[in-house]
């Protein structure tokens, strides 16, 4: 008996392609590849890398077919997989463009040095054991907060989870640890 590969659902094209038929693959190519070039060329702006990358999601998706949940729409987990090959596109297209400022060796001579000089490195690593011992000083309750969201760089949600207090309580302490510590550093 032969399985009309139009008919089938995500799932069971996902597990016809994992067990080894070719046509699935295609099926699935053939269903997916309009969406995804148009959630690629929507995000990257280039329709000539669109087609690019909208390969590269495919090639990756399709190694990685045994980690589909077919519980899920296949749908939405192929445009994360075109996402972050976006991600990684734009990463490449700024070290490029890194690279293509980048001035000859020979050049080198004639470059100022912008280095930091001795004296101002020793003035921020003053100042840096200045405000430490200033953020040391502050109340338990709303060091932690400034720690987390300024240092950790962790969100407000985040901060708020790992403290076991709400978001608007993270806020809070946020503002009144900055006040204490501009007191404290003004003084």
């Amino acid at each position: 008996m032969s399985v009309v590969l139009a008919d089938c659902s995500d799932s069971e094209l996902s597990a016809l392609a994992i067990g080894g038929r070719q046509a699935a693959y295609t099926a699935l190519l053939e269903r997916y590849r309009e969406p995804v070039f148009r959630v690629v060329r929507a995000t990257i702006g280039d329709s000539d890398a669109a087609v690019d990358v909208t390969q590269e999601t495919f090639v990756s998706a399709f190694a990685a077919l045994k980690t589909y949940d077919s519980e899920r729409p296949f749908k939405t987990w192929i445009a994360r997989i075109a996402i972050n090959k976006c991600r990684d596109w734009a990463r490449k297209r700024a070290v490029r463009r890194l690279f293509s400022f980048a001035m000859p060796m020979e050049l080198a001579e004639t470059i100022a040095d912008d280095t930091v000089g001795v004296d101002q490195q020793v003035f921020d690593r003053a100042e840096l054991v200045r405000v430490q011992a200033a953020i040391a000083r502050l109340p338990q309750a709303i060091r932690e907060p400034l720690i987390l969201r300024t240092i950790e760089g962790m969100t407000q949600a985040d901060a708020a989870q790992v403290l076991g207090i709400s978001e608007k309580a993270v806020e809070t302490r946020l503002y009144r640890a900055r006040a204490k510590l501009n007191e404290l550093l003004r003084d």
